[in-house]
């Protein structure tokens, strides 16, 4: 009789390859560019260059150690219902190529490394504040995996959890009052919530994007999302009304931050512009217009958008 061989498990450091490519580490490029200009904004005037250089390492270790929690959380969480989706089923998870306890141990290590970021924010500037919330900062991050199951209010729930990148980072920058409108520089409080709260509007709209692909999936499992719910039509206008209240949130931002002149302006309008492109994408290629539509667009909304912001305000800092 013949005896099928067990399928040989792989090392600690392929385990790590093969998670690192499920959870699309490039997709951090959504989020980090506004966390940085976040920081930037929230720099205390007159800081030595070794405080820019140290927080700026500090937030991207931080914003990188904790979408690697939040993702491996999600892939834990939703490893059933990837292993039935066809889109998703060849995830390692729901082929259990990687072993779950394994990826639950990677996931802790990813939270525990970030705990420990954020405390060199209080060893070495004196500002508790990030280590203080880390923890609740995990939940609620880890929190948006389980939302599908509740509610197709889901996409915002993702929104608010990549808006907390900014505000983390300005917290982590300036302490609480870098959110305090009342403070002697109140109008970047004002210009970081502002950002956040484009961001919110931004991520649920193009998440909304990317949920079209699971539709009839959703539907099926039981799942919540507003494709689900709306179906296809539906879905793009509430995608295209969400784009339009990050786009009400964006033009805040120069307007109450004065450090933001032209520049940032343009870039908002060339925002405006790839949104708009985004949607006709959507609406001209339908299915095959989604890797376009949700990856490459909202990838370079990001990177446009955060790089402008920076430079835009250095060039401000050092011309004044």
């Amino acid at each position: 009789m013949t005896h099928a061989t067990p399928t040989a498990q792989p090392g600690l450091i392929a385990s790590i390859a093969i998670l690192g490519r499920d959870i699309k580490l490039a997709h951090s490029v959504f989020a980090l560019p506004f966390a940085v200009l976040a920081a930037v904004l929230a720099m205390p005037e007159g800081a030595p260059r070794e405080r820019w250089i140290g927080t700026l390492e500090l937030v991207i270790a931080c914003m990188v150690l904790a979408r690697t929690w939040a993702m491996l959380f999600n892939r834990i969480a939703d490893r059933r219902f990837d292993a039935e989706n066809p889109r998703t089923r060849r995830r390692a998870l729901a082929l259990g190529s990687v072993p779950l306890r394994r990826a639950i141990v990677l996931a802790a290590l990813a939270a525990v490394a970030f705990v420990a970021c954020t405390s060199v924010f209080g060893l070495v500037y004196h500002n508790w504040w990030p280590l203080i919330l880390s923890v609740p900062v995990l939940a609620w991050i880890a929190f948006y995996s389980l939302t599908k199951r509740f509610t197709g209010l889901c996409h915002l729930v993702l929104g608010t959890a990549l808006a907390a990148s900014p505000l983390a980072a300005a917290i982590g920058v300036g302490g609480l009052a870098a959110l305090n409108p009342a403070a002697p520089e109140g109008h970047a409080a004002w210009a970081i919530l502002a950002l956040a709260g484009m961001v919110v509007f931004w991520v649920a709209g193009f998440d909304v994007i990317y949920a079209l692909a699971d539709l009839e999936f959703d539907r099926q499992a039981g799942l919540h999302s507003i494709p689900a719910r709306l179906g296809w039509r539906g879905a793009a206008w509430a995608s295209r009304a969400m784009h339009a209240l990050a786009l009400a949130f964006l033009v805040l931002v120069p307007a109450l931050e004065p450090r933001l002149g032209l520049p940032f302006m343009l870039g908002v309008v060339a925002v405006a512009g790839l949104l708009v492109l985004e949607h006709a994408i959507l609406a001209r290629s339908g299915p095959a217009g989604l890797d376009v539509a949700f990856f490459t667009v909202n990838g370079v909304v990001s990177v446009l958008l955060g790089t402008i912001g920076v430079l835009d305000t250095l060039l401000w800092v050092n011309g004044s």
